[in-house]
């Protein structure tokens, strides 16, 4: 047996370094603004319009998956079902919207009850993600804790018809994806200069 051969047979494990990026950042950015400017139209201060809807579709959405897949190959499994299933969310929500626009399909009109239940579905999976943040960073804690509360507001909102309470969720829909942009920002400044810049 050559020498070559016998040094692979020795090999008893193998330690592979891990140097792709961080892609929690840009999923908590896709997140964050993206909530934000959809809970300034919530707030009243603008109608739903085009710049809402592809926010949901390309960074809302797509840049979230993104960052989901590149989580799962990294083996985090609650940042692939966070930004997977988020990503899904804002592609789903501006389905919502758009498929009964289109002909033959506004039969499909999801109305308040239903939806209702929509939000309180995601309210009740962003529970256990919340959950799931308390062995994480405190910042990420408030960003599921204020994403709950945020979903909770939005369903009964909808389901009591109450244009006040969704007043008020636009209002804390605001600091929601405040709290995902400055998470966000804090781990991009904290790798960037190799040191605690912001606290997390």
């Amino acid at each position: 047996m050559s020498q070559s051969v016998k040094d692979i047979t020795n090999i008893s494990s193998v330690k592979i370094a891990d140097l792709t990026a961080n892609p929690a950042p840009l999923g908590l950015m896709g997140f964050g603004m993206t909530t934000v400017l959809l809970n300034i139209h919530n707030a009243g201060f603008y109608p739903m319009n085009s710049m809402i809807l592809s926010m949901g579709i390309f960074y809302g959405g797509l840049a979230q998956v993104i960052a989901g897949i590149e989580e799962w190959k990294k083996g985090n499994t609650f940042g692939a079902t966070a930004f997977t299933s988020y990503g899904l969310f804002w592609l789903s929500l501006v389905g919502l919207v758009l498929i009964p626009k289109s002909e033959g399909y506004s039969m499909f009109a999801t109305e308040a009850f239903p939806f209702a239940a929509y939000l309180f579905m995601w309210g009740v999976f962003t529970l256990f993600m919340f959950i799931g943040t308390l062995k994480g960073s405190r910042a990420l804690s408030v960003v599921f804790l204020t994403l709950t509360i945020l979903f909770f507001l939005l369903a009964a909102g909808n389901y009591l018809g109450s244009a006040a309470i969704l007043k008020i969720a636009g209002y804390e829909g605001i600091l929601t994806g405040l709290s995902a942009i400055y998470t966000a920002m804090g781990q991009v400044l904290n790798e960037a200069y190799g040191k605690k810049m912001v606290p997390l």
